[in-house]
């Protein structure tokens, strides 16, 4: 399985609980397409939050992420690591 990390924006004022519920919701979801979110972060300064994840696709995480209610866009694979 290739690993990801992906890009949401416009997220200002998002808190801490808002944070760990919608990734809460990516954990319940993430099964019937074979993704696995392993972390979230968030940056409230810039409204933007980071997913990591396996999966076996950029489209498998986007519908994983469309049906948990947290569309995301910008889906980039990490094809190397130090």
């Amino acid at each position: 399985m290739a690993q990801f990390i992906d890009v949401h924006y416009g997220l200002h004022g998002v808190t801490q609980e808002e944070l760990e519920a919608a990734h809460a919701r990516d954990l319940d979801n993430e099964g019937a397409e074979g993704v696995h979110f392993e972390r979230a972060w968030l940056d409230a300064d810039s409204g933007q939050a980071f997913c990591l994840s396996t999966a076996p696709s950029k489209e498998a995480i986007m519908r994983v992420h469309e049906k948990s209610g947290i569309p995301v866009t910008e889906v980039h694979e990490l094809t190397a690591q130090v």
